[in-house]
This record gives structure tokens, C-alpha cells and sequence, in this order.
């Protein structure tokens, strides 16, 4: 059986690595001819374009890769089945729990890149080329918002770890791609959302440890005693303290990862950043569905593998005569290409009508993987 486990891995390895190159030399080369279109705006050049291309591949291997599995396992099972190689290993005494176990050895590996792919070389490639390009056109994260960029914060009695005392709501024009904040507005409120501040800041940079360093603060402060119903007008503004500062720091659980997190696209993110951002949400009362889903699409994502790997075992029960090898690779891509669209069916679905998070994530594999079960069983009474 070790010997035999050899031969498949070996097999199926190199299958399914070159089918992802081809896809990845696809879907590279359609990229490449899309961004040739803002080649010469600005500062974006032809260098910049290869560049952005190529930093966008591991996010497309993570997609690819449960695809790449499917359609590499077909062929080489379909290849066994051609040259009656399978029929002999069933006649030895290869039962079907042994295939499907000898695949879900194999699948492991395809499992583990999935996964190392997805959390750390995607989400970090991504936005390497997403700022890359915004700083060869000199533009912001924030100029598709005619109001510049929101965001929502809590203001705790000791940083970042004592009660909650007020809220901040926070407005940038620009945020440049190092994370800078252009043009910052800082409104501040207590529990009864009563404004007890006024900030506003030429430029925040970022300090780390839950600090940015606001520079040409212009802060006016209302006390309690002018947050009273019936306080006069003059009485509210005699009552405003403003003062001018060159720098001030401040205190927030907004990071430059979670404003990062507005501008990109959840399936592109780690499931740690996931996680983190979904945190900040809830604690703000704001909705999480959609990082929630793919939260948990990003944690079951990898196991898509095994799922690809139990549909593809039934065709090497098919004889050359129910199709040739290219007939099952084209059916392998059909489903490789339904199982991406039901995936993302599912995704848009279950935030319109809100189902459970870990649901929808789970459930198209669930059914591919009922699929391949009554498939199997199929082929075999046949």
C-alpha cells in the first residue's frame, strides 16, 4: 500500500501542479491585458502592471487550487481506468474505502497549501499590489467616497482596555497607501451621544501599540453643563473650549489593518484579519454577516480539497468506452467551475436571507460531497 500511495501522489501531484499553472497562466495573462488599459495614467507603468499581475497569482492559486485538484485527480484516475491499471489494483484487493482513503492521504498536502496560501501569502500579496498600484497612480484609498472615509470607534476610560465611556465616529479624505490619514475630522459622543468633542487634524500617522500622532489639531471641547436641554445657544458657545495643538496623540482601537480591511475584498483576507475585523464590528453594534461568511468560508475553504478528490473518485470506475480521458476532464472542469459558482451562490444568498454563517459556508461541500458519494455508489452497481 505505501508503494501504491507513492504512485498516486506522484501521479497526482504533478497533475494537478500543472493544470494550476495553466489556470494561473490564464487568468494572469486576462489580468495583464485588463490593466493595460490604465498603463501611462499617471505614473502607472508598464513595469507596474506585470508587477500587480503577479502579486495577484497567489490569490488565484488559493481559489484555483480545490479546481486544479479536481480536474488533475480525474485525469490521472481516468489514465488508470484507460490502461485498465485501476481494474488490476481492484482485482488485488483495492476496496473502495482504501481508494478513497489513499486519496485523503494525498489531499492532505493539497489541503496545507490551500490553507498556508490563503492565510498568509494571498492576503499580504494582495495588498502589497493593491498599494503598489495606488502609489504608482498617486492616488488614496478613500477617493471613491465623495465624503472620504467613516469609520467607528469605542473611547475607553483607559486606553484600550477599561469600560466604555463614549463613542467616536471618524471621517479621512484621503488615506494614502502607507496607512497616513489626510484631512481627519474626529467627532466625539458620550454614552447618551451627547458631542463632547470636536477634533480635526491636518494629517494622523500611525505610532503603533493603538496610537496615531495627530499633527495641526484644532480639538473644541463641550462640557457637560452645555450638553443640557435647556442651555441657551450663547450659553453652548460661551461654553466651547477650543485649543490649537502642533501634535496630539490618540488613543483607538482603529488600526490602519482595519481601515485597510473597508477597501478589500473579504475572500482575498486571512482568517485571522477576518476575525479580528468581525471583533471591532460586534463591539461597535455594526453588522458582521458578510465578514462572518467569509470567516468561516475561509476556515472550511481548504477542506474543498478532499471534497474535489472524493468526486473525482468515481471516474476511475468508468470504463474507456462511458468517454474518453478528454471527455472527463471536460466534465471535471464543469464541476470544478459549479462548485466555484455554488460556493459563491451560497455566500450571497446567506447574507440576504441570513442564514447561520457556519451554514453557508459548509453546505456547498456538503453537497458535493453527497454528490460524489451517489455517484459512487452509482458507477459501482454499474
Amino acid at each position: 500500500m505505501r508503494i501504491l500511495t507513492r504512485y498516486f501522489a506522484s501521479e497526482i501531484i504533478r497533475a494537478t501542479l500543472f493544470v494550476l499553472l495553466a489556470f494561473l497562466a490564464l487568468f494572469a495573462f486576462f489580468d495583464l491585458i485588463g490593466e493595460l488599459q490604465a498603463v501611462g495614467t499617471r505614473g502607472y507603468r508598464l513595469e507596474h502592471a506585470f508587477i500587480y499581475v503577479l502579486f495577484n497569482v497567489p490569490g488565484y492559486a488559493y481559489e484555483l487550487m480545490p479546481t486544479a485538484t479536481l480536474i488533475g485527480t480525474i485525469y490521472v484516475l481516468a489514465m488508470f481506468a484507460a490502461r485498465s491499471e485501476f481494474t488490476i489494483m481492484r482485482a488485488s484487493g483495492l476496496s473502495n474505502r482504501q481508494a478513497a482513503g489513499l486519496l485523503l492521504r494525498i489531499g492532505v498536502l493539497f489541503a496545507l497549501l490551500t490553507f498556508v496560501i490563503g492565510e498568509y501569502l494571498s492576503p499580504a500579496a494582495s495588498e502589497f499590489a493593491e498599494k503598489l498600484k495606488l502609489s504608482a497612480k498617486g492616488a488614496s484609498l478613500s477617493q471613491e467616497f465623495r465624503s472620504g472615509l467613516w469609520a467607528k470607534d469605542v473611547i475607553r476610560a483607559n486606553g484600550v482596555t477599561g469600560d466604555i465611556v463614549g463613542s467616536r465616529f471618524l471621517n479621512a479624505r484621503e488615506i494614502k497607501p502607507n496607512g497616513e490619514l489626510i484631512g481627519l475630522r474626529i467627532y466625539e459622543f458620550d454614552r447618551a451621544f451627547h458631542m463632547t468633542a470636536d477634533i480635526v487634524a491636518e494629517r494622523a500617522t500611525w505610532g503603533g501599540d493603538h496610537a496615531w500622532k495627530l499633527q495641526n489639531v484644532t480639538e473644541s471641547r463641550f462640557p457637560p453643563d452645555a450638553k443640557r436641554g435647556n442651555t441657551g445657544l450663547l450659553d453652548i458657545t460661551a461654553a466651547v473650549v477650543t485649543t490649537k495643538m502642533a501634535e496630539r496623540p490618540l488613543v483607538s482601537e482603529i488600526t490602519p489593518g482595519i481601515l485597510a480591511v473597508l477597501f478589500a475584498d473579504p475572500d482575498r483576507m486571512s482568517a485571522s484579519g477576518l476575525a479580528a475585523y468581525t471583533r471591532h464590528l460586534a463591539e461597535n453594534n455594526q453588522s458582521t454577516e458578510r465578514y462572518e461568511i467569509a470567516y468561516w468560508r475561509k476556515l472550511i475553504y481548504p477542506f474543498a480539497v478532499f471534497v474535489m478528490m472524493a468526486v473525482a473518485l468515481p471516474f476511475a470506475y468508468l470504463h474507456v468506452r462511458s468517454g474518453g480521458i478528454s471527455a472527463k476532464i471536460f466534465v471535471g472542469i464543469m464541476i470544478g467551475v459549479s462548485f466555484q459558482l455554488v460556493n459563491s451562490l451560497f455566500a450571497h444568498i446567506g447574507l440576504l436571507k441570513s442564514w447561520p454563517p457556519f451554514a453557508t459556508a459548509v453546505a456547498p461541500s456538503v453537497l458535493f460531497l453527497l454528490a460524489a458519494v451517489f455517484a459512487l455508489q452509482w458507477v459501482e452497481k454499474r
